[in-house]
């Protein structure tokens, strides 16, 4: 794969600081978020029918004014600057991390997580209105719930049994974000958290798209480094996608031309199938030949637009289906390769302003989290060589 990479971008070199890619991949995941709440689960010529062409920056509600009552998704205002769940999970997420401060695991999520859903009120903007979490989550999430605060079952076993789908690899940039620059790490990491939510090749997304988002911020990271990091980790049908999107998001220098294709190759893959409203009697089950849509089409979105945030999220977007989730992953990544500064300051403004949300505290949070768990690493990774030093009589 590596030599079919575009490299339009390998000469570009950015000497971004921890926090500036933290805050380019949380800020641009939810700006993401927000961009292709309104239209998920449309098609490109649906959206093109409805908005008089391809969607260029921030819209208002599919229904317009009748969206409290009109089906599928009432009584959600998606639209107008308005976060999902997506990023209502991520920010959860960094509040567990904030709290743990080292790196987590499937107990963190029964021990934090699923506190974070219940316990506590916070403002939901697709409801417009302080509410649990847990209120407006899908249920793949409650899913969560349900298994570790009322079924009492073994955290890293919780995931088996649900719907597989993108619901764990939606939130796990943060912890790409810990582990920045340590993809390995991420991937593992990923997969344990996962373990409670997820499992089959849902699970293996959220520790491949984890280990994207830390490949994102290695200085001098390209969009070919970070699918080839991808490549490199992936497993059974996730690798297969991502390989076959790839390799035809590389045909494409614009998103328009690649719709089609990448929607075609990544089709083998997806359970789905073609009506994302009504999806195939085998849809979102466990699988070894098949894939998650949203993580290969944001990793061939990024491709195809060589990292540019603007046009990678707008890819994602103007693709329909799933696109909240392929514009929260493709924002997360091209957020870290380039920093907030890559992202217009029109969409990050309205998105907070209309989602009451302050963008910027989840990833100083992050940052801090981050620093302290690489001291801790550190100190553990010297009382490792110590103790192997003493075990195998080297000096």
């Amino acid at each position: 794969m590596t030599s079919t990479m575009p490299t339009r971008s390998e000469a570009r070199t950015t000497a971004l600081t921890l926090d500036e890619r933290i805050t380019g991949a949380l800020v641009g995941a939810a700006v993401g978020d927000a961009l292709g709440g309104p239209v998920e689960g449309r098609s490109p010529e649906q959206i093109t029918a409805r908005h008089g062409g391809r969607i260029s920056g921030i819209v208002g509600p599919w229904d317009g004014d009748d969206w409290r009552t009109a089906r599928p998704i009432a009584p959600y205002h998606k639209g107008d600057g308005h976060v999902t769940d997506d990023t209502l999970m991520t920010h959860a997420l960094v509040r567990v991390y904030g709290a743990v401060r080292d790196h987590l695991d499937a107990y963190a999520v029964a021990d934090h997580l699923v506190p974070e859903l219940i316990s506590t009120p916070r403002w939901i903007p697709e409801l417009e209105a302080d509410a649990l979490p847990l209120q407006r989550i899908f249920l793949a999430e409650k899913w969560i719930v349900a298994r570790l605060h009322y079924g009492h079952v073994d955290p890293r076993e919780a995931g088996s049994g649900n719907i597989v789908n993108c619901g764990a690899a939606m939130y796990m940039a943060p912890v790409g974000l810990v582990n920045a620059a340590h993809p390995h790490a991420a991937y593992a990491e990923a997969l344990d958290v996962a373990g409670a939510h997820q499992s089959s090749y849902g699970r293996e997304a959220a520790g491949v798209f984890a280990a994207a988002v830390a490949a994102a911020c290695a200085p001098g990271a390209t969009p070919a480094a970070v699918v080839d990091t991808c490549l490199s980790l992936a497993k059974d049908g996730t690798r297969s996608a991502i390989e076959a999107v790839c390799e035809a998001a590389c045909r494409y220098g614009d998103f328009e031309s690649a719709l089609d294709p990448l929607r075609t190759a990544v089709a083998p893959f997806d359970t789905v199938g073609p009506d994302y409203r009504s999806p195939s009697l085998g849809a979102r089950r466990p699988s070894r030949l098949h894939s998650i849509e949203e993580l290969p089409i944001a990793l061939g979105m990024l491709l195809v637009a060589d990292g540019d945030y603007r046009h990678t999220v707008l890819g994602s977007v103007n693709y329909g289906r799933d696109c909240d989730s392929i514009a929260t992953m493709s924002g997360a990544l091209a957020g870290a390769l380039h920093g907030e500064r890559a992202i217009p300051a029109t969409w990050v403004k309205t998105v907070a302003e209309a989602s009451r949300l302050d963008l910027h505290a989840p990833a100083r949070i992050l940052a801090d989290v981050a620093r302290q768990v690489y001291v801790r690493d550190t100190a553990r990774r010297r009382a490792h060589e110590s103790a192997f030093a003493a075990l195998a009589g080297t000096p």
